[in-house]
């Protein structure tokens, strides 16, 4: 909130609506809310938030995916915003409902689709080759052991349940009971994120902000594990023209363009109260930047 600064008439992009908590401290602050969310779910709460009623209303709720903002907000008469929020992967609200499949803590079906629509976590599970799914596991869970693990549940297949999936990773690995961290846990991120194309969705959902972002407009992310926060840190650093250099002898790639943001902050961790009053915040990173009033760089 302190990244976004909303105040009365400014108008505020919930890139991920969920619980709206986000959104409903923005419309305390006195701004106009467009949340977007792509789970049915969510949508259908949002609606009994009584901004939604007012006239004009102060809440609009947009059933997509958050990387279509830009034209959902054209088809609204919105061409430019104050600020963006998006707080990155699954909600809470998905993470406590066992019939949604993204959690192993309680058994359900192997589901795990943000929409509610299309191919679940079980159709590949049990339709890719062994192949395709160790690649998943190495390049969206960061899992050295991904062609063992992959092995395994080709194996086991058909599987339908989390408890299954969780079992058959646990077995692969030679988990042991009371370990400090289930090895089920980045299995089940990666075949999340590829299951609802996370990680694409982040990139064009960014250059989405840039577009949307008037000058002095404000954009705040927070991300929850290391492949989310990398795509962030990158976007960030090339939109305020501090991209790496090859060497310290060259001068900076890109060097020339015009910024399209700055003030950008460092990664802000929770502190170790926040993290005790919400565990799940534990991995969260804030990282936030000021738009310029430079035109937004077309897409690469």
């Amino acid at each position: 909130m302190e990244a976004l600064a909303p105040g009365p008439g400014d108008v505020i992009v919930d890139a991920t609506f969920g619980a709206g908590g986000y959104t409903r401290a923005i419309l305390d602050a006195g701004a106009t809310v467009h949340a977007f969310d792509r789970d049915p779910d969510a949508i259908a709460a949002g609606a009994n938030f009584p901004e939604t009623r007012d006239n004009p209303p102060r809440l609009i709720l947009h059933p997509r995916r958050f990387s279509e903002m830009v034209s959902a907000l054209a088809e609204a008469g919105i061409a430019r915003v104050d600020g963006v929020a998006m707080d990155i992967g699954v909600s809470s609200m998905q993470l406590d409902q066992a019939e949604r499949g993204f959690a192993f803590s309680t058994d359900g079906p192997l589901d795990m689709t943000m929409s509610r629509e299309g191919p679940t976590a079980a159709d590949f599970l049990n339709g890719a080759d062994e192949a395709e799914i160790a690649d998943v596991l190495w390049h969206y869970g960061e899992e050295r052991q991904s062609r063992r693990i992959a092995r395994a549940i080709v194996a086991a297949r058909p599987l339908s349940t989390t408890a299954e999936l969780a079992q058959v990773v646990r077995k692969a690995l030679g988990y042991r009971a009371g370990a400090p961290k289930d090895p089920a846990t980045r299995s089940f991120q990666a075949i999340r994120i590829h299951v609802n194309g996370e990680l694409n969705e982040l990139d064009e959902g960014l250059r989405g902000a840039e577009q949307l972002l008037k000058s002095g407009g404000r954009l705040a992310v927070v991300s929850f594990h290391s492949l989310e926060d990398r795509i962030v840190k990158r976007f960030l650093r090339e939109a305020a023209g501090a991209t790496a250099r090859a060497s310290r002898h060259l001068p900076e790639v890109g060097a020339g363009e015009v910024p399209t943001f700055e003030k950008v902050s460092k990664g802000i961790r929770p502190s170790d109260a926040e993290t005790l009053r919400n565990p799940r915040a534990r991995s969260a990173t804030l990282r936030a930047a000021v738009r310029t009033s430079a035109p937004a760089r077309e897409a690469a």
